[in-house]
Formats: C-alpha cells, sequence, structure tokens
C-alpha cells in the first residue's frame, strides 16, 4: 500500500534535523516537483531573458539547504517555506551580482541605442521588494514571515497557520496588513 508523500516527507525531516545527511537525498526527491513549481513562480516574476534558469535555480536552493545545520523542521511546509526563502536569497544574490557588474564590473562598451534595449528595471525591483520585506520583518516578524510563506512559497493559509502556529484568521489579518505596509514602503510613502 503506498504511503502519503507529506508524511514520508515529515519523518525524512525529522531525521534530517536529527543529523541523517541521507534523508536530505531521500527527500528531494518527494519534494521536487514542489520546488520546481517555486522556482517556476519566481520565475514568472523576472525578465524573460533571464539568464538563471528555472533547474539551476532548484539547483542553487538545494546546494543552499543542504548546507542548512540544525534546523528543527516542523513539516513539509515549514521546508518548503525555507526552501522558497532561500529561492528568494538565489534570487536576490544574483540581482545584485548583476547590478555590481552593470556599474563597472566586467565592462562592456555600448552605444546608448543599445543601451536603451537592456531592460534593468526587474532586477531593480526585486532587489527593493527585498529590501522592503527585510525592513518589514524589523518591523514585524511574524508578518515578513506569513508573506515568506504566503507569497513566496506559495502555501495556503491553513497551511501557513499550521507552520507558524497561529490560526487562519490571524494569517489572513496579517497577510493584509502585511501587503499593505509593504505597498506603501515600495512607493516611498511613509508610514503611520
Amino acid at each position: 500500500m503506498p504511503t502519503d508523500p507529506h508524511l514520508d516527507a515529515t519523518g525524512l525531516l525529522h531525521a534530517w534535523s536529527k543529523g541523517d545527511k541521507s534523508a536530505f537525498d531521500q527527500l528531494v526527491p518527494l519534494v521536487y516537483e514542489e520546488l520546481r513549481a517555486l522556482a517556476e513562480r519566481y520565475m514568472r516574476q523576472e525578465r524573460p531573458n533571464h539568464t538563471l534558469q528555472t533547474t539551476a535555480l532548484v539547483n542553487e536552493a538545494y546546494l543552499r539547504l543542504i548546507d542548512v545545520n540544525r534546523v528543527q523542521w516542523q513539516s513539509r511546509g515549514h521546508f518548503l517555506a525555507v526552501a522558497a526563502q532561500t529561492m528568494r536569497r538565489v534570487l536576490v544574490d544574483f540581482a545584485r551580482r548583476r547590478d555590481r557588474l552593470k556599474r563597472g564590473g566586467d565592462v562592456m562598451l555600448v552605444t546608448l541605442d543599445e543601451a536603451r534595449g537592456v531592460g534593468q528595471k526587474e532586477g531593480a525591483e526585486f532587489v527593493a521588494l527585498d529590501d522592503a520585506l527585510t525592513a518589514l520583518a524589523a518591523f514585524d516578524p511574524r508578518m515578513s514571515e506569513i508573506v515568506e510563506l504566503r507569497f513566496f512559497g506559495g502555501l495556503t493559509v491553513e497551511e501557513t497557520a499550521d507552520v507558524m502556529h497561529v490560526s487562519p484568521e490571524t494569517v489572513m489579518r496579517d497577510w493584509k496588513t502585511a501587503k499593505a505596509w509593504l505597498l506603501r514602503t515600495l512607493r516611498g510613502e511613509p508610514h503611520p
């Protein structure tokens, strides 16, 4: 009789938390499609000619996650939330590196007409969103985590409530407040 992959994933997460490195290798095939769906969601928000591909994003997140030491994994949802946050970090690092190169690293001469066609807006917007989320985390860590879980992790209200050990009503209230807070921040408006 087949077992529930979510239960298997939770058991493997607990084993990984206790230091069993092989548990992580067994876990990845169980959650790979969900990790890929997260990466695809991120990549849809990027510019069309982004040089980082979905598979590369999943692989980079995998490499970073494998080095995570002694996290007390609560559930599959908790793992996916951390994976989503890791993917966001990969993309932010990529955007910051690209902006650094744009300002003089690996200099390449182009005419103004050629430069007009190069879209830098998306990378800057992603970095601005990351900066706003960092500011939100300083203001209210729970709201920031809810944004991570819901927006980047793709978790439902109920899954987010379960991971955070709060009620679904609390998740919805914080979700609405966090979205308004982030919008004001991104627009450069002061907070009341």
